[in-house]
Parts: structure tokens; sequence; C-alpha cells
């Protein structure tokens, strides 16, 4: 057989079609291929067929980028794989689009048609599936379901005397009767979790609106448009000891962030997760949205209401693990050891206490896509942040691998099965919404990244500059102020493939847990609980404050084709953030942000909340990213200066912590005539005023340019005039 011209070796174990199932959503095969130099994927064979190729014409991304021709093979091998697995959709499925739909057939669905609900799970391993409930008094054995076939079970409840027999809000389980004992569960297609106040025990809980909530906005971001990204957490966005709600953070939040001037939002902790303190990163249950913070209603709410105001609002997706949890989660969820992980060690995280997808078992990949499809289309989220993507690229998960050759990519350490996986995610995200955004949490540096798996690559829209913010941490911890060198700082800045689009961030929510340390608190410490009065100087805060903006606005200017920031973190918020725990004595006075710091006119964090302010306005209109690459002009050890250009702008900064130069001359790419557009030391940005008289500043004996540099500070001037 041979399709798309390509030499496939399909591995099939057939099954007739389950009753009902349809083209769409039946597993009718369970497929594995080895592909021209490529490895089985899914099952072990049970009749094979081979065929001829001609040969491949060059990848688009060997063809821009030559240097990987070395390791070819192993790019190919994946391209060849991702080519054959969409070819065996078309044919058995239609399309990876209609492949990615079991969850419309699986879980608890009302049928108009039928008036009545159909509860239908996969649970090839289970003896015997019973729903459990308020509608039945928890009988564990009133409702079977049926077996069909290949695993499939299914209940069908009437309508009652014109009612439905499930009423919307009861609580629901599944009792699965398996290997490991008769078990309360949860579905793994559930689409809302509720958790007692009392027992702490969650529940599957029936959502049936009587009116469902309706998007009014049509707007959509132009993917052309890089973006401008405010990392929050839904619960603890808000100034109070308690967990934040979707409705608060859109009344509250949604306003600050359009003020701010940033573009999207990147939500944490949407997917349902038992332990509150996981940051969302255990995730128990991937299709219902997190009941800790409101309903479903309500998150539609704030993703309509956040389009409305032009900015678009990507979530977390953690499809690198999940939950060991039994009774919440999928971990043995039918009894078996391997039903959607790994069996041994490999379905074992052996850093985060969690358990590793199998991605190269045809049912995985179809509930992982299928939840990929889900929070497109029915919560009309802009796109994804993947989770931990370096884990899932390498059997060894990225652990104790510096990455420091292109030989550490292609030495047989990257799972192929995930490379695939990830493919076809981001295909599938693109074709649901075209104007999608995809966000790749990779240190590794895996080439391709952010091509086009039609191209070569695995198709991310963008990659996190994840070695930024451990270089500012780096310097702050080892170097002393005069140690700094500039000539790294450019070069650690600007080191990425700008074949490829990156998001460039000093700080995520990394560098703000407990343990760990914002920048802020780094460069003041202590200080910043009793020293940011306006009515006492202090050179630890003026220093802090001053080097604060210069890392967040040297890291815009040059780190990436886009930014992100922490929710808290332009204003230089003072706490780490710590969830309720054991060890805080289940404390939420950590796990909130303090609004009221930025908003106090008496206080100097506003002074840092106004310059980012300002710095992404001036990104903004200045369409900064328009331009890909930073130009250095003027690189001085010495006296700590560093000076470029992109775009129509030109960066001066002073590093230095005492020199400030009078008439400092460098030279310019254009003779003309220069605005000053952003100063640091401005004091209305908490700087020193150093710099008076006129903005505007002319090249003089060609490009020669004169400008006086205080310490620690940072200048953009604006070219507005050529000669």
């Amino acid at each position: 057989m041979q399709i798309n011209g390509f030499r496939i070796l399909w591995i099939v174990d057939c099954f007739p079609n389950s009753a009902g199932l349809g083209k769409s959503c039946c597993l009718n095969f369970k497929l594995c291929f080895v592909l021209l130099h490529a490895v089985a994927l899914f099952y072990p064979p049970t009749n094979t067929q081979a065929m001829q190729v001609p040969a491949p014409a060059l990848l688009p991304i060997l063809k821009e980028n030559p240097y990987l021709n070395p390791w070819k093979e192993s790019i190919y091998n994946w391209h060849y794989a991702y080519k054959g697995f969409l070819a065996f959709l078309k044919e058995n499925h239609g399309s990876l689009k209609e492949f990615a739909s079991i969850h419309e057939f699986l879980g608890l669905h009302y049928s108009k048609k039928d008036k009545g609900w159909y509860y239908r799970e996969w649970a090839p391993s289970a003896f015997q599936l019973f729903l459990i409930g308020d509608f039945n008094e928890w009988n564990h054995t009133s409702h079977p379901l049926s077996h069909l076939n290949s695993g499939y079970w299914e209940l069908f409840i009437p309508d009652v005397g014109g009612k439905s027999a499930l009423a919307h809000g009861s609580l629901y389980k599944v009792l699965v009767n398996a290997a490991n004992g008769h078990l309360e569960r949860i579905s793994p297609y559930v689409r809302r979790v509720v958790q007692d106040d009392v027992t702490k025990d969650f529940a599957a809980q029936v959502w049936n609106p009587a009116k469902p909530y309706k998007f009014k906005s049509k707007w959509k971001p132009d993917p052309k448009q890089p973006v401008l990204i405010y990392e929050a957490h839904v619960g603890m966005a808000q100034q109070k000891e308690a967990v934040g709600t979707y409705r608060e953070f859109t009344d509250l939040i949604l306003p600050k962030v359009k003020k701010l001037g940033y573009n999207t939002i990147q939500l944490m902790a949407i997917q349902e997760h038992p332990y509150y303190g996981s940051y969302g990163y255990h995730v128990s249950s991937f299709f219902a949205p997190s009941s800790r913070f409101g309903t479903p209603e309500e998150l539609k709410e704030l993703v309509d209401t956040a389009h409305s105001m032009g900015i678009a609002v990507i979530m977390d997706l953690v499809h690198s693990h999940a939950v060991k949890n039994i009774f919440e989660g999928l971990d043995q969820w039918d009894g078996s050891q391997d039903m959607y992980f790994h069996r041994g060690d490999r379905g074992n995280h052996p850093a985060w206490d969690s358990k590793c997808f199998n991605y190269g078992k045809l049912e995985v990949q179809q509930f992982l896509l299928s939840n990929v499809r889900y929070w497109l289309e029915e919560f009309n989220f802009d796109g994804y942040r993947f989770d931990g993507v370096t884990s899932m690229l390498y059997h060894h998960h990225g652990l104790s691998t510096s990455f420091g050759s292109l030989d550490d990519y292609y030495n047989g350490s990257v799972d192929s099965q995930a490379i695939l996986y990830l493919q076809l995610a981001n295909d599938l995200a693109h074709e649901i919404s075209p104007t999608c955004i995809t966000v790749a949490e990779d240190v590794s540096g895996l080439p391709g990244l952010g091509w086009k798996a039609a191209d070569g690559g695995v198709g991310f829209d963008y990659r996190l500059g994840m070695g930024i913010p451990d270089h500012w941490i780096k310097l702050l911890k080892e170097k002393a102020d005069d140690e700094w060198s500039m000539g790294e700082l450019w070069g650690v800045l600007t080191n990425r493939r700008y074949d490829e689009k990156t998001i460039a961030y000093a700080e995520s929510h990394d560098q703000a847990l407990v343990g760990d340390q914002t920048l802020a608190f780094r460069l003041m410490e202590s200080e910043m609980y009793f020293s940011m009065t306006k009515l006492q100087e202090n050179l630890r805060v003026d220093r802090g404050i001053a080097l604060h903006k210069m890392i967040r606005l040297l890291t815009i200017a040059i780190g990436g084709d886009s930014y992100l920031n922490f929710m808290g973190n332009e204003f230089g918020h003072p706490d780490w953030i710590d969830f309720p725990r054991e060890g805080n004595n289940w404390s939420y006075k950590h796990a909130q942000r303090l609004w009221s710091l930025r908003e106090d006119q008496l206080l100097k964090y506003h002074y840092l909340g106004d310059f980012d302010e300002a710095m992404i306005k001036l990104v903004n209109s200045q369409n900064l990213f328009a331009e890909k690459y930073a130009h250095q002009l003027h690189v001085d050890e010495g006296n700590k200066i560093l000076i470029f250009e992109r775009q129509n702008l030109m960066f001066l900064f002073n590093f230095h912590p005492t020199h400030s130069i009078f008439d400092y001359q460098f030279h310019t790419r254009v003779r003309g005539k220069y605005k000053l557009v952003l100063n640091s030391d401005s004091p209305v940005f908490g700087g020193f005023n150093r710099i008076e008289g006129n903005d505007l500043y002319e090249t003089f004996e060609g490009t020669l340019m004169r400008v006086y540099l205080p310490n620690r500070s940072a200048l953009v001037f604006e070219r507005v005039e050529e000669f």
C-alpha cells in the first residue's frame, strides 16, 4: 500500500465497528507504522505490507539551516512519521479534526433526539462499570453500563415524565470494578468537578444550565502581531486571603491588564487539579475548568470580556504529565497500569511525582488531541502555552542535561512519539482556530520547534526564552555590579534561533515561587518591606528600582520577538508565592497580589509599574518587534555602557554603579535628529532627573552623537529625522 508517496509499513490490529460509534469516533484500528528509517509507534505487528518510496524532497528546515544536515536522518524520521499518521487518519477517521472528537462521544452527554442521557467510557481492562450518583441514591448496582466491544461501555438513561433523570448540578461518579478493586472514579471526560467543603472529596457534577453562555464578541487576535503576555493565576489575582474567582478577575483584573498595554493574558491552573498548591500543573480532569474559581459560564464570560477589550486569552495546557491520584485522576482508571501512561518506571516522572503519558498509544493521542480541540471550541480560548515541553521531548525529561551541542538532540534521547503528538496538536489547534497562538515551554532549544510540521518542524508559534531569566538570576547572585560584562549581556539576550520566534522575559511565576526570589526581592531584599516610602531614602532601594527598570527594558528590547510578565512583577511585588499547605498552616497570606502597593502614591512601587506601562506603550507604538534583529552600536566594558538600535529606536544603557559620563560620544547608524522618548532616570519613574533641557538631539560630524549618560540609567531615542 502506498499513501502520498511514502513507504509505509502498516501494522494493523482490526476489530469490528462498535455499535453507534461511527467512523469518526470509533477506534477502528490500533495502528502502528514504521516509516522509512523510523521506529514503530504503537503496537506489536500482526500483519505487514511494504512499498517503495521516491527520494524525498529537501525539507524547508534543512534548506534554511544546512548546519542540521548531519542529523537529517532523525529529522526525516520524525517528518515521515507525521505524514504517515496524517495519511492513516484521513483513511480511517476522515481527518485530524474528526479524530480529535472523542470527547463528543465519551463521557456524559444529553441527547435531545433520544430524550435522555448517554454515558460512555473507554475502559478496556475493566470488568464492569456502574453509574452512581444523586439520581439513584449512589446505588452501586442499579445502573450498569453495557459492554459494546473493544473496551467501550455505554449506558442510556431516558427522561422520566418529560423531565431529565439527571438534574443540572447533581453529583455522580462511576464505580469501576477492575483488577485494582471496586473503586468510585471520576470520568476522564468529565466537564465539571466539584469538591465537598467538609469531606474534601471530589465528584463529577452534571452541568446542563437552562441558559448556556452565548459569546458576544467576534474579535480575534491578529496572529501577525507580537504577543505581550500578562501571565496570571485567577485564584491568587485578588488582594484577599482567599481564592479569587473568574468573575472577580473579569471585573477587577482585566481593566488593569488593558491599562498596562498587554495584548494577551496567559491563564494558569484552568484545568481541574485536586491540590491547589500545585499551581495547576498536576491535572486530574483535563476537560473540566477548575470549579474552585467559579462556573464554566463565568470562565466563558471572562474570555468573552477580554475579547471585547482586544485582549487574547491563552491557557496553560498541561499535557506533559498528570497527577498520580487514583480517585480524582486517570491513573489505573480501568485497573491496568498502562491505560494512559507508560508501564513501569517510564510511566513515573522522576522529578515531578506524577504520571507520564504514553504518546505512542492511539487512544492517548486521541484523548489529548480532543482536549486541544475542546478548550478552543468550548471556551473560545485563543491558544495555549504547552507546559513542560522539554519533559515531553526527551526520554530523560531534560534532567541533568546541558544541551551543549546538537548531538544532545539527535543521540536517541528524543521521544519521537512525543514529537508526533506535538506536531499533531499544533496542526489541530491552528486548524480549529487559524488565529491560534501556541507557545512551547522548552529550555532545551530543540531546533525546529518553531517551524511548521509540514516543513520539518514541530509547529509552535513561539518558544519561551527560558535562558534569559536564568542568566539574570545568575548575574545578580554571583557578580558585583561593576563586574557585569556588557558583551556577555548582549550575547545571552541575542543568542536565539532567528528563524523561530522567541518570547523574552526577565521573570515569570517560576521566579516568584516560595524558595526562589523575584528580581525585585533579589535587588532590594527585606528593604522592600520597610523602606519603600517616599519619605525615606535608601541606597539599596535606589539601586533596586534603577536596575529593575533597566533589566526589564533590556530584556524586551533585544531578548526576542515578544514579551512576557507575571502579574504584579511589573511593580516589584514584594512577596513570594506560597499557596496554602501544611507547612504554612494552610495560609492564603502569600497567595494573593497586593495591588494597593502599586496604587499608593506615597510608596515607590508605583514608579516601577508606571515605567512598565510606559515601556509597553512605547513597544506597541513603535512596533519594536517588526525588526527581527537589534543592531549593536557600541560596547564599553570599562564604563558598563551598551548602545544599540532596533526598529526606529536607539537604546542607551549605563549599568555602571557610580560613573555618570558627560558628553559621551558614539556613532549612530543614521545621521539625523533623535528625540528622547523614554528615560528611566525621570522622576516620574523614581529617577533622579539628571537629564534636563531639550529632548531633541542631533548627530554631528557625520554619525557622531553626544549624550549625557547618568549611571544606572537607560535612555531610549526615536529617530525623527534623517539627513
